[in-house]
Order: structure tokens, then C-alpha cells, then sequence
């Protein structure tokens, strides 16, 4: 359920290659850290919702006064939600104003300008994050800028479970945390996933050894578990030149780049073709060596789920014409109220395709209603 519903964090590494991913704190920014493109301009200046206007410095003397303590200035338009700021990158690198390995800069180096000893500061407010990119790309954030661009950062659908229980449409399983929907909704706000682990995981527990005591243990099926066997293992009885780990890499470069932070149908179609075609690749792979710490038949095996998950992804996010939380369509920009009436569920149909269904979202309670129109 919700699988359309993706969030980007908008700065992770993404030089050298080594480190791509890794992400790099919202702390930079509110040390007084600033994203630049190519020319050098402070871009974020540029785009600001009108949700957020009144919310946000409009000059870069008062964006520095937030992050130095003062409670009467607005905060910098670099701590805007993290889908705004991810889609303002993706904006620069589009339009040719990005850096060169595809992202933006992140400069905290430039805070020399504005105090004594900047080096030792940023070292004392941000050691892990000098640390990181010292010891993993050799590069000096007291110094110089950071390259930074978005990355996947958090999947707010997963399996659909009870609310109560956490078990899912299969008896017996249960599941708590990010592979399980339904909490977030359409986007998450930071610090929350370790109270859902918290809450949730108690109560996926709590409710497990429940069903565990109710129930005798299931019956594994031979045949089955010898198929599940053979399959497994014929990575390496293949005699073929197909690498997984280059499936693994394509699905992954596409996936970022047709069903990234900003969708649009024609580029998702191109995807589900893609999709199509590297599933009869990883049917190929070859692998060698022995079962032990071989990290390339594991890729073998998980290409099967990865490929699963980007196509419900794909599907998903087709199907919801809207933009929504952390899903944003270009040839939809605007939110629709039809759709904030339904989930979007994918099972499994009785030929093994992807099936969705809408799902009607129960009506909600009078006094969380009145809740909610109080907050706005």
C-alpha cells in the first residue's frame, strides 16, 4: 500500500562514487550551510511556496541570523521541507546549473566570512559530518563546498497491516517500521520513524507471540521448499556473461531517473518497459564462486525483489494523477481531494502480475477533524 509515496532526502553524497547515497545532516544547513549551482547562486532564494513565504527569510542576512540563534529571524529557504528542496536541486541539475558529478553544492566553508576561527567551529558543530567526507572523500567542508544531490531516503508505503496488530493480509505475518504502511501517509516527518519502531514494534511483538501461542506451527511443503532451492541456486549452474550487479546498477540509474523526485507518465511508461526488460536480464545472471560471503549471488537473489518493488512503485504512481506529500507529478502539479478518499493497494493477481485496487480511507473521527481544522 502507498508505494507511490517516496521520500527523498535532498542532500546525500554523491562524489565519489564510493559514497553515493550516503547522506549528509540537515545539520549543515542549520549551521548556516547554503546550496549553490554551478554560477554560484544561492538558488533556493528563487523558489519559495506561498505556504512558507511568511515563514521564511527573504534575505540571506536574516536566513544567517536564524541559524545563529536569533528567535525574531525566519529560517533560510534551505531548510524548507525536504521534497522542496530535493525538486529545487533536481531544478538547477535539469536546467545545466548543476555541479558536475549531477548535483548541488553544499557550502558551510563559506561562514568564514562572517566569524573568526570558522574552521575549528565547523569542526566542533559538525564533527561527524567533517569526519565523513575527510575520511570517505578526502575533502575538507571547512575549506571547500560539498557536492550533495537527493536520494532515496524513506518509503512511507510498505505491507498493509492491521492498525491494532500489525499483521498483515498473511496470517502469521507481521510487520512494524518502513516495510510496514499506513502511519505516515503521504510523507514523514523527521525523527518519526524511531517512534514508529517504538510504538509499532511493541505491538507487532505483543501481537506475534499472541498468534504464536493460538497456533500450531505451519506445515512446510517439500516440493516447494526444494523449487524455492533449485531457483535460488541457478545463478550459478548459468553459463552466461550477464552481471547482476550491472541489472542491479541500470534498474537503479533508471529508477532515479524516470520515477525519481518529479514523475511525469510518458517518463514512468519508459520505466515499466525498462522494468520488463531487466527482469528477463536478472533471469540470466551468472554467478561463481561459493555460497559463502558471496555477495554477488546475494544481488542475484535480491533482483527479483527489486524489481517487484519499482514496478508497484511505477504502477502506483502512475495510477494516483496528483501530487501529493512525497509524490509529485509534473503533468499533475496540484493536489486532487478524489484521491485523498482512497490507498492505493497492490496484490498479486492469480496470473502473477501486479494488481492495484482503491481503497476507500475510512471516515475520520469527529474530534480529530476538528483537530486538524484548528492546526490549519
Amino acid at each position: 500500500m502507498d508505494m507511490e509515496f517516496i521520500q527523498f532526502h535532498p542532500t546525500g553524497m554523491i562524489w565519489p562514487p564510493s559514497v553515493r547515497g550516503i547522506l549528509v545532516t540537515e545539520g549543515v544547513r542549520g549551521e548556516g550551510g547554503v546550496l549553490r549551482n554551478n554560477k554560484g547562486e544561492r538558488f533556493m532564494f528563487k523558489d519559495i511556496p506561498p505556504l512558507y513565504v511568511d515563514q521564511t527569510a527573504n534575505s540571506e542576512e536574516e536566513g544567517w541570523r536564524y541559524t545563529q540563534g536569533d528567535k525574531d529571524a525566519r529560517r533560510p529557504p534551505e531548510l524548507l521541507t525536504r521534497d522542496h528542496v530535493a525538486r529545487c536541486i533536481r531544478r538547477e541539475v535539469k536546467e545545466g546549473r548543476g555541479s558536475p558529478h549531477g548535483g548541488a553544492f553544499l557550502d558551510i566553508a563559506w561562514i568564514k566570512e562572517r566569524i573568526p576561527h570558522a574552521a575549528e567551529h565547523i569542526k566542533k558543530k559538525l564533527p561527524s559530518m567533517y569526519h565523513q567526507f575527510k575520511q570517505l572523500a578526502d575533502i575538507d567542508i571547512t575549506q571547500v563546498p560539498m557536492e550533495v544531490g537527493p536520494t532515496t531516503h524513506y518509503v512511507m508505503g510498505g505491507i498493509r497491516v492491521d492498525p491494532d496488530s500489525q499483521m498483515s493480509d498473511v496470517p502469521g505475518l507481521f510487520a512494524a517500521g518502513e516495510c510496514a504502511a499506513g502511519l505516515h501517509g503521504a510523507n514523514r516527518l523527521g525523527g518519526n520513524s524511531l517512534s514508529d519502531l517504538l510504538v509499532f514494534g511493541k505491538r507487532a511483538g505483543q501481537y506475534a507471540a499472541d498468534f504464536a501461542r493460538g497456533h500450531s506451527q505451519g506445515v512446510v511443503n517439500p516440493a516447494e521448499l526444494s523449487a524455492a532451492e533449485k531457483s535460488a541456486l541457478e545463478p550459478f549452474e548459468r553459463d552466461s556473461s550477464e552481471n547482476p550487479y550491472t541489472v542491479q546498477q541500470e534498474l537503479q540509474g533508471m529508477m532515479q531517473e524516470l520515477v525519481g523526485i518529479v514523475r511525469q507518465e510518458p517518463e514512468m511508461l519508459q520505466a515499466l518497459e525498462h522494468i520488463r526488460r531487466l527482469a528477463q536480464a536478472s533471469a540470466r545472471v551468472s554467478v561463481s564462486g561459493h555460497r559463502e560471503f558471496n555477495s554477488g549471488w546475494h544481488t542475484a537473489l535480491d533482483l527479483r525483489n527489486l524489481l517487484t518493488v519499482s514496478e508497484i512503485v511505477t504502477l502506483a504512481a502512475l495510477e494516483r494523477k496528483e501530487s501529493r506529500g512525497g509524490h509529485f507529478r509534473d503533468d499533475y502539479p496540484a493536489k486532487d481531494a478524489q484521491f485523498g478518499t482512497f490507498n492505493i493497494v497492490a496484490k498479486k493477481g492469480t496470473d502473477g502480475s501486479v494488481q492495484l485496487f482503491r481503497v476507500p480511507i475510512p471516515e475520520m473521527r469527529a474530534d480529530l477533524k476538528q483537530i486538524i481544522q484548528e492546526m490549519k
